[in-house]
């Protein structure tokens, strides 16, 4: 009977971090500047908690990307995955 419930549990455990994943989008900052139909990106993903090869998640950068001036809004989407993979994504909106 031990046995089993161990058993059960080792396989409960397993599923749940094959699964487990977590994604939010925060709010970072907002100027008075009007909202833009213009959207630019930067992503860096992280593995390990540590390595980043090249990374560029920036401000700077996402506004680039999107032929962006004036900045309206700001927001990060940090995505993990199991604590082994994290994506962080900077998103700019504006003119």
């Amino acid at each position: 009977m031990k046995k089993t419930k161990f058993l059960f549990l080792g396989a409960c455990v397993a599923v749940a971090s094959l699964v487990s994943s977590c994604s939010i989008t925060v709010p970072v900052g907002a100027t008075s500047n009007p909202v833009g139909s213009k959207v630019g990106t930067s992503t860096a993903t992280v593995y390990l908690h540590s390595l980043a090869f090249g990374a560029d998640a920036s401000i700077k950068s996402a506004a680039k990307n999107g032929g962006i001036t004036k900045i309206s809004t700001v927001d990060i989407k940090h995505t993990d995955i199991l604590g082994i993979v994290q994506t962080y994504e900077t998103i700019v909106t504006g003119e």
